[in-house]
């Protein structure tokens, strides 16, 4: 039995991508990412400080922080206010490590960049599209602060973009939306950069276990997506040549 995708894709088939940039004023870097039926508003802020750990040393930093708003889901969900869910946790310390790889800290300085992902709307992907979307709203923020003076050069030093990929009816499928991701035996994220190096892999087997081959199925399937979504990022940011470093 194949399965029969609800929205007609082809396996390898990404949902429709759009980043809208400059969505909110005040942000050095915004961009509204629509993913499908997902949408994730991630901005940009910049304070000229770094934590404890890093002061003195003449190195920037990059932190995230991600929410999901009460009615970004069918049936309304509390709001995450004195203590954050572990999945809270978990995808927001995901979303600072994908970006901070992107970023060379020195060139930064003594500033640290915080991400803000705030899901709008979820059908599955919040997280893969909150790195991939925050990415193009942190190269917002440094052409910002370039414009103004503040930096020097750019610390854009690689690019980064994330894509959900599964099993089902064991064959792989690319960019899962909700029902095919409660649906799927085998559940995986999937971070790149720009030479398609893998920063991380989060997956499981829902039920069962998977096999090597289908594995690197998996990981095919995550790849084309991604090239893809690099490819969408550049054309979303202007002079992108200028900002990236890492050629």
């Amino acid at each position: 039995m194949v399965w029969q995708r609800p929205d007609g894709r082809k396996p390898y088939e990404l949902r429709p991508v759009n980043f809208h940039t400059g969505f909110t004023r005040f942000a050095p870097g915004s961009v509204l990412t629509i993913c499908g039926e997902t949408k994730v508003l991630c901005t940009v802020s910049v304070v000229e400080s770094v934590p404890k750990f890093l002061a003195g040393s003449g190195k920037g930093w990059l932190t995230a922080e991600y929410r999901m708003l009460p009615s970004a889901t069918q049936q309304r969900q509390e709001r995450e206010l004195l203590k954050l869910s572990g999945r809270t946790q978990e995808i927001q310390r995901l979303i600072g490590r994908s970006l901070r790889a992107t970023i060379d800290f020195a060139a930064l300085g003594e500033r640290t960049l915080t991400v803000d992902a705030d899901v709008l709307q979820a059908d599955a992907g919040t997280r893969t599209a909150a790195i991939t979307g925050g990415f193009v709203a942190l190269a917002g923020a440094i052409s910002q602060l370039l414009q103004r003076g503040v930096l020097e050069r750019s610390p854009l030093c690689g690019q980064v973009a994330a894509v959900s990929v599964g099993l089902l009816e064991e064959e792989p499928y690319l960019d899962l939306n909700y029902i095919e991701d409660v649906a799927a035996t085998v559940d995986f994220n999937v971070v790149m950069n720009q030479q398609l190096g893998i920063i991380e892999v989060q997956g499981t087997a829902e039920e069962g276990s998977f096999s090597r081959t289908q594995l690197n199925q998996l990981l095919d399937c995550a790849e084309k997506g991604i090239q893809q979504l690099l490819i969408a990022q550049q054309e979303a940011i202007p002079e992108w040549d200028r900002l990236f470093v890492g050629k």
